[in-house]
Parts: C-alpha cells; structure tokens; sequence
C-alpha cells in the first residue's frame, strides 16, 4: 500500500461504506446526499491512494474486493471513534464528563483534596488530575499550560492571571510542646536569634515569608535543616531537632495530639491568603469552569481551621498577595 494512503478523507471513506452498503454508485449517491459524479471522483482518488483495486463489479452490483475490505474495516473504526468523541464532547459540555488538572502548592495539601472531593460528589463522572509542588514548580506548570486551575499564596507576577481569593493562610512558629518558651506569652522576636530552625527549601513560599518576618524583626536565626515536606519538618521538631516557621493550615492534627505548640511570638500569625488563579490566556472547558466556579464560592469551607494561641487579625492591604 502506498505511504500517501495517510493522506485518505474521511468523504472517501464514507463513499466505499456507502457502495458497500447499497451495491451501486447510484444508491451510495442518494445514501451520501451527493451526485453520483461526486460519489465516483471520492472512489477513485481513494483507490488511488491505496494503490490497489478496492471495488469490482459483479451481476449483483458492485462489491468490495479483499483490499477494499480492509479499507472498509478501518472506515468502522474512524466512524466508531467519532461517534465516541461527539459522545464525550457533548458529555463535556454538559459538564457531567472531562478532565480537569489542577495544581497546588505543598502546603495546600492539607485542604485541596477535601474541595476536590465535594466537587466530584456533584460531578462523579470529571476526572480531576492534582499535582503537588512547591510555588516555582506550580509556576512552571502554569506558564506550560499544564495546568486549568492552581492554588497558591502567591500568585505568579510574570503571568497574566486571573486571581480569586479562597480565604486566610495564617503562618506560626511551632516547638516541641517542652519547649523553654512552650508557655510564656508575647515572646519578643529577638528571643528566637538564636533559636535553631527547621525550615523549607528555597523556591518555597513559606520560606520566603519566614526570610521576610525575620528580616523586618532584624534577626537571622541558624538554620538547621532545609526540607521539602512539611510532614518531615514537623516530625523533627517533634524530635527536638528544632522550631519551625509553618503554616498552621499544617498543624491542627498534631497541636490536638499536643505533639507541637504554637510559639506566641510577638507579630505572629502572619496572616497571607490562598487563591485560585488560572490563566487568562487558557480557555477553560465547562469542567475545568465549573471547578473554578466551585473552589471560588466553597473553596474556603475547606480550609482548616486554627487553633491554639493564635490571634488571628485580619492582614494589611500590603500582604494581600503575599
């Protein structure tokens, strides 16, 4: 068979079916809504992509020969996956179908997967795709187009967004619950200079924000060790290994258990938020909308609550954005 035969139509393919189904060039035209000129020219071409004879005449019509067979079969097969396709896009449409791929930051970890889930108590049928990484890497991910939807603190500058609030992300610094400044009250920043710190890796939000309250408190504490999971940080300060700045969001399970206590220094929590952001430049499929639209009306039911020592006040206009 020729290599040009990938260059076949799908009104060629429509035309052998016809002729196969009714025998004559006559009643394929009637079949196609086509004059029988039309009919022949689509047959022709076809065979002459194949390379082969696909059509022989008989005293009962026209038949398929063996090559025309085959070509046939896979007219089936294109016809099958069109028919699927409509059935999805309509289904799409619909938004009782379709995939969505969003993307969260690591600490978002902690609420996302419940939002998704009262999403697909209404939309069963979506299949929704969550990637987990650090802000850069969820940046990246936006700026390919992988991603409809994220959800961040800090939404990327360098893209055009559009960017919708969720609700509050307030920041502590959490001890092991013997802690020496387990207990006392209005610690002064400067008390932790010399305070060994847990903390996240460079690129992550919560790390810049910790490098910003220190700054603006005129204080560098040592850092201990760096990691990328908030789970392992917490089980080292558990460990003794030192104090953490973290998002609270993070900690409610273990400040229950009265594994870690919420440090009450002074400035503390900083309070930033969490948002939906997806490209303005990326169209949306109904889906991926509807998801949209369900994080920016219930997202924030989702968010974990707080507890413990914190003073939760309402941010400056500044940290908005974080």
């Amino acid at each position: 068979m020729s290599r040009q035969f990938k260059t076949v139509s799908i009104r060629q393919l429509r035309a052998l079916a016809a002729l196969a189904e009714t025998g004559s060039i006559t009643a394929a035209a009637g079949k196609l809504n086509l004059t029988q000129p039309a009919v022949t020219l689509q047959l022709r071409n076809l065979q002459a992509l194949a390379d082969l004879p696909l059509i022989q005449r008989s005293n009962d019509g026209m038949r398929l020969t063996d090559a025309g067979r085959e070509v046939l079969a896979l007219s089936e097969r294109i016809e099958a996956a069109i028919a699927a396709c409509e059935t999805s896009l309509e289904m799409i449409a619909g938004k009782t179908a379709g995939r969505i791929s969003i993307g969260a930051v690591s600490t978002a970890k902690y609420f996302v997967p419940f939002a998704i889930s009262g999403f697909l108590k209404r939309h069963p049928k979506i299949d929704v795709h969550l990637s987990i990484g650090n802000r850069q890497e969820i940046g990246a991910e936006l700026r390919n187009y992988e991603l409809d939807i994220a959800i961040m603190g800090r939404p990327p500058v360098d893209l055009e967004v559009d960017v919708h609030l969720i609700g509050d992300h307030p920041h502590v610094i959490i001890a092991p619950t013997a802690h020496r400044l387990a207990r006392k009250d209005n610690i002064a920043p400067r008390e932790l200079a010399n305070e060994t710190f847990v903390t996240r890796e460079p690129g992550s939000g919560t790390r810049s924000l910790m490098e910003q309250f220190f700054g603006g408190a005129g204080i560098s504490p040592p850092i201990g060790m760096e990691m990328s999971s908030n789970e392992t940080i917490k089980q080292a300060v558990i460990a003794g290994l030192g104090v953490a700045f973290i998002s609270a969001h993070t900690v409610a399970t273990e400040l229950d258990e009265r594994r870690l206590v919420i440090l009450d220094v002074e400035g503390l929590p900083v309070v930033r938020q969490w948002f939906v952001v997806s490209r303005r430049d990326k169209v949306l499929l109904p889906p991926a909308r509807a998801m949209l639209e369900f994080i920016k009306a219930e997202g924030s039911h989702f968010l974990p609550r707080t507890h413990g020592r914190m003073r939760l006040t309402r941010p400056s206009p500044r940290g908005k954005r974080g």
